[in-house]
């Protein structure tokens, strides 16, 4: 028992001595002090109602539906008629198809023409053409024919000094050929155009070899009305006196 008594005093005496001790050795620290107050914000101004108005102008939030520069708006808008005005000398009753049919058929005539099934829309040729004076020493010429535009039905006589050769030939893509014999001085020679073709006048290439195979001449003719010739004179010369 006297031990705890012992205890209990020792105890309370080390805590007092702590205290004291501490409470020496304490400083406060003191408050900062400011050179200047700090400065408090005014409160907005609220202005009196009554008060007489001022000569400074308000200030309006601008708008833009107010500003004339703006374009205005179309009157073309839903629900509001729109302008009858037009270019077109068309009536109310005419088929609104009409004005594309006249492109519509020169598309399709070009069309018909670059893949060789039409024949351009010239002019017919109405009098005989001469294709010149040929001279030679063989003794007959070879002629090839054909039709060189769209194969439509073209057909020819062929007439050699008054003579048929070829009654009534039918052009073809490809060339015909035939022999005409010629005789000593000049022979007058004529492909004639028998009919004009279904898609224009008649048409045709021609060329004309000597008995050698050596080419002597090659020409078109376009667009032949019926009956019109291409006309060539043939002079045939003796070998010997040409020697």
């Amino acid at each position: 028992m006297k031990h705890i008594l012992l205890f209990i005093l020792f105890f309370t005496a080390v805590t007092v001595s702590a205290q004291t001790e501490f409470g020496t050795k304490y400083k406060a620290i003191p408050a900062p002090k400011f050179s200047a107050k700090p400065k408090k914000i005014p409160k907005p101004e609220t202005l009196d109602p009554s008060a007489p108005e001022s000569d400074v102008p308000s200030i309006k939030t601008p708008s833009v539906y107010d500003n004339n520069t703006i374009t205005t708006k179309s009157k073309f808008q839903i629900g509001e008629q729109k302008s009858k005005f037009t270019m077109s000398t068309e009536t109310d009753f005419a088929n609104p198809g009409d004005r594309y049919v006249a492109k519509m058929e020169k598309d399709l005539n070009k069309a018909l023409k670059d893949a060789g099934l039409k024949e351009d829309q010239q002019p017919l040729v109405t009098t005989d053409v001469s294709y010149g004076d040929i001279r030679t020493g063989s003794a007959y010429f070879i002629i090839k024919c054909r039709d060189y535009g769209a194969i439509d039905g073209d057909l020819i006589k062929a007439v050699l000094n008054q003579d048929v050769i070829r009654e009534r030939m039918l052009l073809q893509s490809n060339f015909q050929e035939f022999k005409i014999y010629l005789q000593e001085g000049i022979n007058t020679f004529e492909l004639q155009a028998l009919n004009k073709g279904e898609l224009g006048g008649n048409t045709g290439e021609f060329q004309i070899y000597d008995a050698e195979g050596q080419f002597i001449l090659s020409d078109y003719w376009q667009n032949f009305n019926t009956g019109v010739q291409a006309k060539f004179v043939i002079v045939k010369e003796d070998k010997k006196l040409k020697k």
